[in-house]
């Protein structure tokens, strides 16, 4: 059985040969950025230092928010290892520069689960935006993509703030292409030349030579326990954007006249900039191995998003359907048991904080709940997706697919005569 699967994998991995060839030219252009953006401000081994405090002074945690700013041609960034969480600075992001009367817009239908409870969409948390008065529409997708003909009935001059989410989050589509966003942007623009347009690009880093600051995004939000961190970074998130709407956005996460002055980086800045480094390579082996199990799962006749045939992706995600929640449970074990950390830990479906419902999630990581460190998860809801993420190595991402197909062909949910 396992020599058969081992062939399986060797034949996807020969039909993707070209498609691996386009995401290494990907990882080279971004890494040559990244490079250069640290050249540029002359970063040095004394930057490493930090102080403590109230955090006055630290050049270190200064020069490393240039050099986001740098990377992703913005004039200005807030990278901090307070940030807790990619919702967290997506809501930081939305509570800085919101008020209340004002309007936010998604013109990517629903946002993730999290992001929901922070709108107040479902439930009634305290604090939720909704608590303070601010309105909220959105646009829902045509197929899986933007419905341009749809936005001027939505957005107006009330509108403060388009919300684009990049990745599919649990929605059973694959992200939206920068070629997308950038058309999107446009239209936005004819509408409302002046409404502030922020992505939440959390999984979409790097995976395309351009990010959507470079085609006319405002703001652009994630973590760094994701893509940018490249596996290294303990904590932590960054916004990048316009100079003035960082600048309330870093009021918010300190206070008015404080701003980014203060705000101590615990020492994180090496490990954030060295993850930053290697964020290229790793989010390019993560792609190999999300469009391995895309591929490989097709074949098998599973739904599968981005499909088969995608070569150009915009996140590191693969969306599977199993239609099983069983096989669900499965495939996210067999994730666990692939992992280098925890192997021996078997994850349960759980009322994971901010979903509404159950969710099981494999994350095996050396940082706990890094997204760009191999993983699986997934709600059990209908029509039972999978969604598998991330992978340091390839090699390792090979592994987990190996053990993936052992264990779903040895509880029932795969016939090795299928190929």
């Amino acid at each position: 059985m396992r020599e058969t699967i081992q062939q399986w994998i060797a034949d996807a991995e020969a039909e993707l040969s070209e498609t691996f060839a386009y995401y290494d030219r990907i990882r080279g252009v971004n890494q040559r950025k990244v490079i250069r953006g640290m050249q540029s401000e002359r970063l040095a081994s004394s930057d490493f230092h930090w102080t403590t405090g109230y955090g006055y002074g630290d050049a270190g945690r200064d020069k490393c928010e240039r050099i986001f700013a740098e990377v992703f041609e913005t004039e200005d960034a807030l990278v901090r290892p307070s940030i807790a969480s990619g919702t967290h600075a997506l809501t930081l992001t939305l509570q800085g520069l919101l008020l209340p009367g004002d309007e936010m817009v998604s013109i990517s239908g629903r946002p993730y689960d999290t992001m929901q409870k922070v709108i107040g969409l479902t439930g009634e948390e305290p604090g939720s935006l909704s608590e303070y008065g601010i309105g909220y529409k959105d646009v829902p997708l045509k197929e899986g993509h933007f419905d341009l003909d749809a936005f001027a009935g939505v957005i107006t001059e009330k509108t403060k703030l388009v919300l684009i989410q990049r990745s599919s989050g649990y929605s059973l589509r694959a992200a939206h292409l920068i070629s997308e966003m950038k058309l999107a942007i446009e239209r936005v623009r004819q509408i409302h030349p002046d409404v502030i347009i922020m992505v939440d690009n959390c999984y979409g880093e790097f995976t395309d030579q351009m990010e959507p600051s470079q085609i006319g995004a405002d703001v652009t939000v994630g973590s760094l326990i994701k893509n940018p961190g490249g596996g290294i970074a303990i904590s932590g998130g960054y916004i990048a954007g316009k100079a003035p709407l960082i600048e309330r956005i870093a009021n918010r996460l300190t206070a008015p006249g404080l701003g980014k002055e203060c705000g101590l980086s615990f020492g994180t800045t090496r490990l954030t900039l060295q993850g930053l480094f290697f964020a290229p390579m790793v989010v390019a082996n993560a792609m190999k191995g999300a469009t391995l199990f895309g591929h490989v799962f097709d074949r098998l006749g599973y739904s599968v998003f981005p499909g088969r045939d995608t070569k150009i992706r915009s996140d590191i995600v693969q969306g599977i359907i199993l239609e099983d929640p069983a096989a669900v449970i499965a495939f996210c074990r067999a994730i666990q048991r692939a992992s280098a950390i925890d192997s021996h830990v078997e994850p349960h479906p759980w009322e994971m904080p901010g979903y509404e419902d159950q969710v099981i999630m494999a994350s095996g990581g050396f940082v706990e709940g890094s997204s760009i460190e191999m993983s699986a998860d997934g709600p059990l809801r209908p029509p039972y997706a999978v969604f598998y993420q991330g992978g340091l190595s390839y090699d390792q991402c090979v592994f987990a697919l190996e053990e993936v197909l052992v264990s779903m062909v040895e509880e029932g949910f795969i016939e090795l005569g299928l190929s």
